[in-house]
């Protein structure tokens, strides 16, 4: 008895064949960049319900902590577009923390860029605009392991 090649496809495989016909046919109302840290994702905002794909993945798949998962919908609650918007992400770099801020800040300039008047004030009220600039201090020469470490003594 042959099975179909069909039947052997993973679940998994069949719901990202699915999103990726879904995706080339609609179009993106908005497409924005979003960084943090050495991360950097690429947001594509579409109109109607869905849910948010990172890297042709569920979040629930790529960022298994709930507490992430969580994070993720903040412009969307700040905004009240919850279910009237969905995104594909391509996001790259960094770690998963990095990244799920990266997100949200492509995220929240997607929306900004759809309705300005509407949007703006309560984006930048939440901090969700402002990229955050921090990122590693690199070690300077002399100091032993770390960049903020005491200078090596060559005294004994």
């Amino acid at each position: 008895m042959k099975i179909s090649l069909r039947k052997k496809k993973t679940r998994k495989k069949r719901i990202r064949t699915q999103i990726k016909r879904i995706n080339m046919v609609k179009k993106p109302i908005a497409k924005t960049i979003g960084s943090r840290k050495r991360a950097t994702a690429r947001v594509w905002l579409y109109k109607g319900k869905g849910d948010i794909l990172v890297n042709d993945q569920p979040i629930e798949e790529y960022f298994p902590l709930s507490l992430r998962q969580g994070r993720l919908e903040a412009p969307f609650l700040v905004t009240e577009t919850r279910g009237k918007y969905y995104a594909t992400v391509k996001v790259s770099g960094g770690g998963k923390s990095a990244q799920v801020e990266a997100i949200i800040h492509g995220l929240a300039r997607a929306l900004d860029s759809i309705d300005r008047e509407k949007y703006h004030s309560l984006l930048k009220g939440a901090g969700l605009l402002t990229r955050d600039s921090r990122e590693k201090e690199r070690r300077k020469p002399g100091t032993a392991r770390s960049a903020r470490a005491k200078r090596q003594s060559p005294k004994r």
